[in-house]
Formats: C-alpha cells, sequence, structure tokens
C-alpha cells in the first residue's frame, strides 16, 4: 500500500534543501538537531536520514532536496527514492507544498516503486512505506501518471522473445477492453490487401507476422486526437545487420509504441474529450528468405516509391504507411512517437527526447509544458536544406542520406513527405529507456513525454 488515507499513526517527513537546512536545524528540538549534525547530513538530493524516537523507534525522517531553490519547487524525481528508502512506516509531509508540487510528490513516490519482477523467482513481498497525500496533491492524475508510466516501462522491458507483433496487438486489446473502447488488428497478408506495403515489406523477413494495430475510443464530435506509435518489436537491422552489441537493446525498439499507449491509457482513464486514436505499425525486423534488401524500390501507401538504401532504417517506413492512414482523416493533431535515430541520442543524450513540428506554436508548448511536468523535450528544425538528402536516382526518395549528418532531422523530413494533410503534427525521437541508476529511475524501460503529451492534448481541448 503505496498511500493510505489514514494519517492517525503516520510519521513526520520533512523536506530541507541545503540552503534551508541551517533554519530547519534551529526549529528542532536539540537531540534532533544534533542527530543530524552527527549524521553528516547536509541536506543533499535524495539523502534521506531518519530520526530517532525517545523509545529507540523512528521519530520521523527528513529528505534532502540539494540545491533545489525552495522546497516548493520540487519535481516528481525529488520524491522517486522516497518509497525504496524510507523504513515500512506511513508518513505525512511536515513540509507544506502548493498544489503542483503536491501532486508532482505522489507521481515521484508512486514512480518510484516501479519494479519489473516478471522473470524473478518469486519472494517474499517487500513491505514499504506508506504515504498520506499531501493536501491539494491531484491524486487521481498521479496515480493515473504512474500507472501509465508502468504500463509502458512493462512493454518496453518485456523481452522479445514474449512481445512480438501479436502479443504486442494483445496488449492494446486488452487495454481497449480496459475502456471501452474499439481495436481492430490487421495481420500478415492482410496488410497488403489493405495497401499497408512497407508495414509488410519490413515485417516479411520475420516468421512472426506485421500487425497494425487501430484503436478508437472517444464521442464523434470531440476534437480528433491521432497517436502513432512505432512498434518494432525487434530489430536485428535486418540484411543491413547491426553488430551484436547494437542489438542489445533492441527489445526497446517498440518504446514509441509503448508510450503512444501509456498516452492513450491516461486520456481514457481521466476522461479527456477527444476522439482518440492509436495507430501502432508493429513488426519484427528480421533476416529471412522474404526480407527486404538494399537497393530494394518499395511503393507507399501514398504512392510515393521509396529506395530502400539501408534495411536498418526501418522504423521510418513503417511509421510512413501508418502516418498516411492517420493523415487521410485530417485530424486537429497527429503525433507519431518513435525510438527511431541514434543521431537524437548523439545530439541529445537519453533524456531529451528530440521534438519536431510543422507548427512552431505547438512546438513551444510542448516544451512548456514538459518542463512543467519534469518530462522534457527539446524543440529540433525541420531545416529544408537538409531535404535533398533524402534524393533517389531511380524512385521519388531514399529512406536514408548518403551523408552521415543530420540524421534525426532527415529522419523527420521523410516522415514528413507523409503528413500533408494534418494542421497540427509533432514528431516525437526519443529513448525509452534509462541508461543509468537513480532513484525512481531503474536501468531499463522509460516512458517518456507522456506526461507532458497529455497535458499538451487537455490544455488544447478541454
Amino acid at each position: 500500500m503505496l498511500l493510505t488515507s489514514e494519517p492517525g499513526d503516520s510519521l513526520p517527513l520533512w523536506l530541507v534543501t541545503e540552503a534551508e537546512l541551517p533554519r530547519w536545524l534551529s526549529e528542532q528540538p536539540a537531540e534532533a538537531a544534533v542527530w543530524v549534525r552527527a549524521h553528516g547530513f547536509q541536506g543533499e538530493r535524495h539523502r534521506v536520514l531518519t530520526l530517532p524516537s525517545r523509545n529507540g523507534g523512528i521519530a520521523g525522517a527528513v529528505a534532502g532536496l540539494g540545491a533545489l531553490r525552495a522546497v516548493t519547487d520540487l519535481k516528481w524525481w525529488h520524491a522517486a527514492g522516497l518509497s525504496d528508502r524510507l523504513p515500512a512506516q506511513a508518513y505525512h509531509l511536515a513540509s507544506t507544498l502548493p498544489p503542483a508540487a503536491a501532486t508532482h510528490f505522489v507521481v515521484g513516490w508512486l514512480m518510484g516503486s516501479y519494479r519489473m519482477s516478471r522473470y524473478r523467482v518469486a519472494a517474499s513481498p517487500i513491505s514499504r512505506p506508506a504515504l498520506v497525500p499531501p493536501p491539494g496533491a491531484d491524486l487521481i492524475y498521479a496515480q493515473s501518471a504512474a500507472a501509465a508510466t508502468a504500463f509502458a516501462r512493462d512493454l518496453i522491458n518485456t523481452p522479445a522473445n514474449d512481445l512480438g507483433p501479436a502479443e504486442l496487438a494483445g496488449a492494446a486489446v486488452d487495454l481497449a477492453t480496459r475502456f471501452g473502447a474499439r481495436c481492430e488488428i490487421l495481420g500478415g497478408d492482410e496488410l497488403k490487401t489493405h495497401d499497408f506495403p512497407l508495414i509488410h515489406a519490413v515485417g516479411a523477413g520475420s516468421s512472426r507476422q506485421p500487425r497494425l494495430i487501430d484503436l478508437r475510443w472517444g464521442e464523434r464530435d470531440a476534437p480528433r486526437v491521432t497517436i502513432v506509435g512505432k512498434g518494432v518489436c525487434f530489430d536485428t537491422g535486418g540484411l543491413d545487420l547491426k553488430p551484436s552489441a547494437g542489438m542489445l537493446l533492441m527489445k526497446k525498439d517498440m518504446g514509441g509504441a509503448a508510450c503512444a499507449l501509456a498516452l492513450a491509457e491516461m486520456l481514457m482513464r481521466l476522461g479527456a474529450p477527444v476522439q482518440l486514436r492509436v495507430l501502432i505499425p508493429a513488426v519484427e525486423n528480421s533476416i529471412g528468405g522474404s526480407a527486404y534488401r538494399p537497393g530494394d524500390v518499395l511503393r507507399s501507401r501514398k504512392g510515393l516509391t521509396v529506395e530502400i538504401g539501408n534495411t536498418d532504417a526501418e522504423g521510418r517506413l513503417v511509421l510512413a504507411d501508418a502516418l498516411v492512414e492517420a493523415d487521410g482523416e485530417r485530424p486537429d493533431l497527429l503525433i507519431d512517437l518513435a525510438t527511431l535515430t541514434g543521431a537524437a541520442r548523439v545530439a541529445l543524450g537519453p533524456e531529451l527526447p528530440a521534438a519536431y513540428s510543422t507548427d512552431e506554436g505547438l512546438l513551444a508548448q510542448l516544451r512548456t509544458k514538459g518542463e512543467e511536468e519534469a518530462d522534457p523535450v527539446w524543440p529540433m528544425p525541420l531545416w529544408s536544406g537538409y531535404d535533398d538528402e533524402l534524393a533517389s536516382k531511380i524512385a521519388d526518395l531514399g529512406n536514408v542520406s548518403a551523408a552521415p549528418f543530420a540524421g534525426s532531422i532527415i529522419a523527420a523530413l521523410f516522415l514528413k513527405r507523409f503528413v500533408t494533410a494534418t494542421p497540427a503534427w509533432l514528431h516525437v525521437d526519443l529513448y525509452a529507456w534509462n541508461p543509468r541508476e537513480r532513484p525512481g529511475r531503474p536501468v531499463g524501460a522509460e516512458a517518456q513525454c507522456v506526461r507532458a503529451l497529455y497535458r499538451l492534448i487537455r490544455a488544447r481541448y478541454g
């Protein structure tokens, strides 16, 4: 039980910045101040110190916020390690927080308890501390955000032997069932029949048939929001085979799809007034007699032909067909999420997804919401000067550039060719992975941009 509504036996939990520590110590009983000083506690970020009671028990605890300007400025990750580091007691905040910070605190408390336990031998349940939610916190939002994050993390962390296109489709169907949505699946040769040639071609090399997942929810007269997620359940690179080190994390190449489903979960759970559509091309990019080849020319759903310069640039191909389908309905907002390029990680690192849009105002709004939610993105340019890098001598365009520069921008420009009717389009090139251990962010899967995009959608459509 991570949250409790029973404050009676709860212990006080203070939040203290390094700058505020002297003042806080001056307000504590002398023995508590001596204890804190004896343990060298300086209010360091993520450091937790329990305070003793006179009978040898725990009287409370203090958590450091580091160099934060004030307690009221805290974000979710300041609280993310507490549910793991505090003794298994009930706690209430002794520090006063405004509503936004209180909500961040609860989000962090809940997200910090995440563990991927599916593949571990069953052990005794771990006793965890419980939190009396601070006044003003939006508990419904916090619990929804934490649940959506855990959902995405579970999907991304699941190895490819247990999560292929069929299993990803099954997860979408289960999600639709929970919220009364409709979910249709096209698979295998149905993709050719219904004119999704790029999705079919990329998935043809695997014995696991490709799928197109199509989830719909909401009222027909509401604003249309369509989310497209890259669902490459494992990426060998195809015939342009990745080196072994490059394949180690490729179970996460469906991270865009996982984040798309997590965002859909939040929108449905919290009753967003939108007409939601989620499209996920789910494939395994593998090697086999039916695999597509470098030099092949493939027709897209839009009719444009694509010359394959590298089979390891498969994500943009499957997204292209799904984007054409989405664009045909001219939604009010079209978002695609994809673990698309290593170039974005070279430019911005693993924590900062690259965001592109044909609407500068929309891009700026997303960045603002990301900062508010501590779920950041960074705007990148759709620099038209690089558009000719996609030229082909025999087809309408190539899927890669011959030059080694601006890989994330060029991938975004490729996708832009397939979005021509929708007035507002966002493309997010994300990593969906934590490469290092931090409180609340264990090594492994991460749901990026989900909360920021949720806030953006609610800000635009209520």
